[in-house]
């Protein structure tokens, strides 16, 4: 990003710009009188390109708060992804996370990784790959964002976050701020890395490497080439390798969220055939028959998934599906970024940057659940033996398909993007144009534990499948033939953009040169959604719609069009004024005006005062404007105060609803006011302390109105979304996208610095990031607005303080860093219900808080020799356990996947051998 190697033109020109636009006309005619221009030059202070700007200015702080996270930052923290990196920053709040897309509890968007600047969604965060957009991750579902698999981890040099709204700069998505992750450029020599960890329990063992390489000296060669290639691969973790998980079986911990489909299987009876076992005397474990829900195996069940839990089916097993799935998967990832450059002349370039990457990431859950019914009596009693039901006609099974394997998918991410671009200088002014390919296919495989329906039905109802063990060589072999491997759903997303920008100086000011940036962009995106035939033929256990509804296959685009304009103001030595403004005009959606205000003060060398203020907008993505209707169920388990107020108990009248999720074509765009202000103090060299005060309204959200909210609004909802039958349990709720409410949050950012002098004892350092959250009130539907902030609220949880802090200690060649990530405690969830009170008819589980999570971290490195340096860490140092919450919205329960780790104490190596 830096510019040492350009020398500047005569002209004075205090600021310079990047990419934006013209046309293609433009292009080629400043490109032609560029590579003619022939200027005498002169040295000046170099300039860079900050994130929030298209201005380059010497390097400092800037009107708008940035955060820098340096290659030995990264180093450091033990990372190599940039999944993992979002550790390191406080402001990224309710992520989206392998632990949170391990179901298709996030709407049909397992695999997908995605920052959560602020926590006002993943959609609101704009991430980009050196200044330039990547494609969105490509399968359909309620988030909108770039893979953050897809980010060429061993190429990053080092990332810049915008904490703070960049619609005036950027366009949609950057409500919540950005994130630009920044490669090498125009590197010689060569490097090598290698890293290894292994954890303490085992599990989530990781192996990486990077091997890159660059030739020619741009001033002398007027050249350069440079290439990475980066492989990482990362073990599966199961529930069964942590004990924190071995000591909170949900039996005595969350009794309602076992499953009743077991192994072996639970026989559910109607009236007529339980008065006939009890009429016969047929006991379970002893004891006479009272229920309807029986297990002729109960109280043994089968151990440790499929066990006795008397609070849960009293006669019958449970299923504990936590002791019988994986928590963290299995990933292999191999990238390349490459980019040539050729000097045309001393103020010409024209490069070429092309990044490849495919990460694929097997998901594996529990087994198949199944409910079986018209399954005859005859059948099941030649399974039992001397445990055979004393009655006749037809029973309704309800199983665990152990024998089909663990449901397991194998989801494919590939991106990939190729940048063009020409920089120049005409007169006192600087181009940047650049044309931009990028694309990301994903492909969700079912690879293990998924069969055909129909065939299975019959082989149980035709003696040949045992439901309640082992079964025959004939019953595997029938397995066997319908299991399923087949990729279900295939997604593809192009962003293909023409960008340019001008640049340049109109006049001087008390402070130097109003700087000048004006360009456009013109971006086309395109989406396409194909399920498979066999999938849409509703046959596939695990993947079936219960209403036979299919997915139907979706090809959309739409053009932006987008010109901006942004002046640098240095009125004094001491007070510089940022403005900006851009029109973005959508073909599907519409237009939009924002402007940005950044003020910057300086009244000495050792404070800084900044604020700014503008607006902010997010398009409707395809997947909100034209996602086909899916049916399927709601994400948590929830109770139903409308069935209880039919006359039935609260412990059967909590569960997971039947749900149809509907797109929105006519949704606008979300609109945003945000401001902020602070200041940075160095009262001593080496010294550095900076807090910024921020504020976001985000109106006209774009969500479906929550399960959670309908069921606790049903006086408002109950007629325009529930369906019940005639007993008073619901058969459909609708969730909607639609344009909804209102978002406002604010808080207060910290960050501090200090390094020392050279001392006999070494020099030592220190780092502090920190966010507290002041406020975050939603607003769903017409509701009043509730407070998220310390709770968890509907999906997510938002705590009030977040912070990393890092000491470090260097003595010659040696050196060792400590490192601390915190998030406080928070209200939990406290949806989760207690069976056995209230005389069996059930009550909520007593309120209750979650603790603090803090984890401490420790490196050390050795300098061997200029070329050599090795590295040894333990992450997790004090093997602190992910908080216990009763948390019911993900498919992992007994923690909260989004912001804990469950792999416990990590140790690691690394060695970078450099060739220069």
């Amino acid at each position: 990003m830096t510019d040492a190697h350009r020398p500047p033109p005569t002209l004075p020109l205090p600021f310079r710009m990047t990419p934006c636009a013209q046309a293609v006309a433009i292009v080629l005619a400043l490109g032609a009188q560029a590579a003619t221009a022939e200027e005498v030059v002169t040295p000046a202070p170099a300039r860079i390109l900050v994130t929030g700007s298209s201005i380059k200015r010497i390097q400092g702080e800037t009107a708008l708060p940035v955060q820098t996270i340096k290659k030995d930052d990264i180093i450091k923290s033990g990372a190599t992804t940039a999944a993992e990196l979002m550790k390191m920053i406080s402001a990224n709040n309710a992520p989206l996370t392998d632990g949170a897309s391990i179901t298709d509890n996030t709407g049909g968007q397992r695999g997908f990784n995605g920052a959560n600047l602020r926590g006002i969604g993943v959609s609101s965060t704009l991430v980009l790959l050196n200044g330039r957009r990547m494609a969105n991750f490509a399968s359909p579902g309620d988030s909108a964002g770039v893979d953050l698999k897809n980010i060429p981890a061993g190429a990053v040099e080092r990332v810049e976050i915008l904490k703070d709204g960049a619609s005036a700069i950027y366009g949609t998505d950057a409500i919540g701020g950005v994130i630009n992750f920044i490669t090498r450029k125009d590197y010689v020599g060569a490097d090598v890395n290698v890293y290894a960890s292994t954890t303490q329990e085992g599990g989530a063992g990781k192996t990486a490497a990077s091997v890159g390489g660059g030739y020619g000296d741009l001033n002398t060669d007027r050249f350069n080439v440079f290439g990475v290639f980066d492989y990482q691969k990362l073990d599966s973790l199961r529930s069964t390798q942590r004990e924190f998980l071995k000591e909170r079986p949900l039996a005595t911990n969350l009794p309602f969220y076992m499953s009743s489909r077991t192994d072996p299987a639970n026989i559910r009876l109607t009236s007529k055939q339980r008065s006939d076992l009890q009429a016969a005397g047929y006991l379970i474990g002893g004891e006479a028959v009272t229920e309807r829900t029986i297990n002729p195996f109960s109280p043994a069940c089968n151990p440790p998934a499929t066990i006795y839990a008397a609070n849960q089916v009293s006669q019958g097993c449970s299923y504990d599906y936590m002791q019988d799935t994986e928590i963290y998967p299995e990933q292999e990832t191999m990238g390349f970024l490459g980019r040539g450059v050729y000097r045309i002349n001393e103020r010409t370039d024209i490069s070429l940057e092309l990044m490849k990457n495919q990460t694929t990431t097997t998901y594996v859950s529990s087994p198949n659940p199944l409910q079986i019914t018209g399954v005859p009596v005859s059948v099941v009693n030649g399974w039992l033996g001397d445990r055979a039901l004393p009655t006749s006609g037809n029973v309704e099974l309800r199983q665990r398909v152990t024998e089909g394997g663990n449901r397991s998918n194998e989801v494919v991410s590939d991106a990939q993007r190729f940048v063009l671009a020409l920089t120049g200088g005409v007169g006192g002014w600087d181009y940047d144009l650049g044309l931009n390919y990028a694309s990301n296919e994903t492909s969700d495989r079912m690879v293990n534990g998924y069969f055909l329906y129909d065939e299975f039905v019959a082989g149980i109802k035709g003696g040949q499948i045992n439901p309640f063990g082992p079964s025959p060589a004939a019953g595997k072999s029938l397995i066997d033939s319908i299991k399923v491997d087949e990729v279900g759903r295939r997604s593809k997303g192009v962003t293909t953009s023409i960008d340019g920008k001008l640049t340049g100086s109109l006049m001087s000011l008390g402070g130097g040169e109003l700087g000048l940036a004006t360009g456009f962009e013109f971006r086309r995106e395109t989406a396409d959604f194909t399920p498979s035939a066999l999938l849409n033929s509703n046959n596939i256990a695990g993947d079936r719609s219960s209403s036979g509804a299919t997915l139907e296959a979706t090809s959309n685009s739409r053009n932006i069009s987008s010109l901006f304009a942004e002046l640098n103001a240095p009125f004094t030595q001491q007070l510089e004024v940022q403005f900006a403004l851009r029109y973005d005009n959508y073909s599907d959606v519409g237009n939009t005006v924002n402007p940005k205000l950044g003020v910057r003060w300086q009244p000495s060398k050792s404070l800084l005062v900044r604020g700014s203020a503008g607006t902010g907008f997010r398009a409707p993505t395809f997947s909100e404007l034209y996602r086909p209707t899916s049916f399927g169920s709601s994400s948590a388990i929830l109770p139903d105060p409308g069935c209880v107020a039919a006359g039935n108990a609260l412990v059967d009248c909590t569960d997971q609803v039947p749900v149809e999720r509907r797109s929105n074509a006519d949704l606008k765009p979300e609109k945003s006011q945000q401001f902020s202000f602070g200041f940075v103090f160095e009262p001593l060299r080496n010294t550095s302390v900076s807090v910024d005060y921020w504020n976001i309204k985000k109106k006209d959200i774009i969500s479906g109105l929550a399960e959670e909210i309908i069921l606790e609004n049903l006086d408002k909802y109950e007629a325009p979304y529930v369906t019940r039958d005639a007993d008073g349990f619901i058969t459909n709720m609708v969730l909607q996208k639609q344009n909804q409410g209102v978002l406002k949050t604010s808080g207060i950012d910290f960050e501090g610095a200090w390094r020392s002098d050279a001392t006999l004892y070494g020099r030592f350092g220190a780092k502090f990031s920190g966010t507290w959250v002041l406020e975050y009130k939603r607003q769903f539907g017409s509701e009043e607005f509730v407070d998220n902030v310390g709770r968890f609220l509907v999906d997510q949880v938002v705590q009030e303080w977040r912070h990393r802090l890092s000491f470090d200690w260097e003595l010659g060649q040696v050196g060792l860093t400590v490192s601390n990530s915190f998030s406080s405690g928070y209200t939990d969830h406290n949806k989760a219900v207690d069976p056995n009170a209230a005389g069996g008819d059930g009550a909520l589980l007593p309120p209750r808080d979650v603790s603090s999570y803090s984890t401490w971290d420790l490196v050390g490195n050795w300098n061997v020799s200029k070329a050599l340096k090795l590295r040894a860490g333990v992450l997790n140092l004090f093997d602190t356990a992910p908080p216990f919450s009763n948390q019911s919205y993900y498919f992992l329960s007994t923690y909260d996947p989004t912001y804990t780790d469950p792999r416990g104490r990590t140790y690691y190596l690394s060695a970078n051998y450099s060739f220069r």
